[in-house]
């Protein structure tokens, strides 16, 4: 069976500023998400299904879905406010504006998703090894499998010079997941400094670079929604009324181990990250797309019109 692609992709966009997951970097305005599809379906993957807000779906069709749509098997599912909420969640929530974070984004798509699936970042390069790796484990188990995967990532690999950035640190033993604690602001101690530390509990806390970082880049059977709607419920319980509080993806998957209802796998990549975080970072990502068109990795353009 082959594996599905599921695409986060209904994000605010605060720091960048706008919809940077329909921002255009390629040489014919194909978006960052044009190419982790186009690498997701070279290697084996069977379709695509994206989630979006219900805001930006005209341009989201307009600047992306409808090309990808007429050269690969491809969906999308609404991230609204309301999904998953009862009547008198909705009610005490009116007030909040944004979305309520990944793990609620993952199971508004539960419905459309039939095949063990890999979970990505609209955002985020990723690279086609990982794709290749981790979809090719995926294609081996079967919709009750309770040995899910992700790839991990250098935290080295993945700094940003524009700001700060969050990621799932990763505790990883005998080749698999062991722990992972999902840091919100870690950065670079001056902008020209390659010393990194993190900000926990408004103190900084060295750190080597050399960490396994999770970018986002899960791969689950369809079993693991049980323990996704457990971890999904009790959030919800506890932060209706929130303006900010999110249900985080690393944090649902970090709950699979310590129920003990499965284990995640961890395969590696020594891929260097880039992404569109902050406006600066636009003009970066572009410049690594125009490099990997000239050197063949990527056609001039990715999709047949």
């Amino acid at each position: 069976m082959k594996p599905t692609l599921l695409v986060l992709a209904a994000g605010m966009g605060s720091r960048y500023g706008g919809v940077k997951q329909i921002d255009s970097v390629g040489l014919h305005n194909e978006c960052l998400l044009d190419y982790a599809t186009f690498d997701a379906k070279k290697v084996g993957f069977g379709n695509v299904v994206y989630i979006i807000r219900k805001d930006i779906e005209k341009d989201f069709r307009e600047r992306l879905f409808d090309r990808v749509a007429r050269n690969f098997d491809a969906s999308y599912v609404f991230q609204t406010h309301d999904a998953l909420l009862t009547p008198e969640q909705i009610a005490v929530s009116t007030e909040r504006t944004k979305p309520w974070g990944t793990i609620h984004a993952v199971l508004c798509a539960r419905d459309a998703i039939k095949a063990p699936f890999a979970v990505i970042n609209a955002d985020d390069y990723y690279g086609r090894q990982a794709f290749e790796t981790l979809g090719g484990y995926l294609a081996g188990i079967n919709n009750d499998c309770t040995e899910h995967a992700m790839v991990g990532y250098v935290l080295g690999n993945t700094m940003s010079r524009s700001g700060s950035v969050s990621r799932g640190v990763c505790t990883v033993k005998n080749g698999y997941l062991e722990k992972i604690v999902e840091t919100l602001k870690i950065y670079y101690k001056t902008p020209t400094s390659d010393d990194i530390v993190s900000l926990v509990d408004d103190k900084e806390v060295a750190m080597t670079g050399k960490e396994w970082v999770s970018m986002n880049l899960f791969g689950f059977s369809p079993k693991a929604f049980e323990e996704f709607d457990l971890y999904w419920q009790n959030f919800i319980k506890n932060n209706a009324t929130s303006p900010k509080a999110e249900a985080l993806l690393p944090v649902a998957a970090g709950d699979i181990i310590e129920h003990k209802k499965g284990a995640i796998r961890v395969f590696t990549s020594s891929e260097s990250w880039f992404g569109m975080t902050y406006p600066e970072d636009k003009a970066i990502v572009k410049a690594e797309i125009a490099k990997k068109i000239a050197s063949g990795y990527y056609p001039d353009q990715l999709w047949e019109k």
